[in-house]
């Protein structure tokens, strides 16, 4: 009976539902946006399983903080924003790469060795920038985000996303330069 009455109510009915103490509230908003978040993390983090971390710790922070929800968004728009800025959390610890190449099978050398070089050269250069612009770059470039759909799920203006790509851009370019990496 709960469930039939809990998949009715409005995102906001079931967001102020959980707070007011219903424990199937915000199971059911979960429900709901689960599909989304997921691929929102996994686009944005190096596997599955950090995309994975990164939901059930924003799911958390919201389940936490959902008495402070002042609706000057969308539910969904708030779960996206604290599911982002788990991403940009996860993105900004360092990653121990030497350790991760490591746990591989060790085989015959490939081409795949220069693939992996610049990847790991890309992802450096990544962590180099701010966290605003690294999101901002990720969100457009990599994942072909327009400039709107970016500024909405980072909750800011368009031409702050603009001016973001573009700081975060030249700033890439210097680093990516062969010349400028000192080995």
């Amino acid at each position: 009976m709960l469930s039939s009455i809990a998949g009715t109510r409005s995102d906001t009915e079931l967001l102020a539902a959980h707070v007011a103490g219903d424990r199937y509230a915000f199971e059911e908003l979960f429900r709901r946006y689960s599909p989304q978040l997921h691929r929102v993390a996994g686009r944005r983090l190096r596997s599955p399983e950090d995309a994975a971390d990164a939901v059930q710790e924003a799911m958390l922070a919201a389940h936490r903080s959902a008495p402070e929800f002042r609706a000057h968004s969308t539910v969904s728009t708030w779960l996206h924003r604290i599911v982002l800025n788990k991403c940009i959390d996860q993105l900004r610890r360092p990653q121990e790469l030497p350790q991760v190449l490591a746990d591989r099978d060790v085989g015959p050398a490939t081409d795949a060795t220069a693939g992996v070089e610049t990847t790991i050269v890309v992802h450096r250069a990544l962590a180099a920038l701010s966290a605003d612009q690294r999101a901002a770059v990720v969100a457009v470039d990599l994942h072909g985000y327009s400039v709107a759909e970016t500024a909405h799920l980072l909750g800011i203006a368009e031409g702050t996303v603009k001016s973001r790509c573009s700081r975060g851009r030249a700033r890439l370019a210097v680093l990516l330069v062969p010349e400028a990496r000192v080995a």
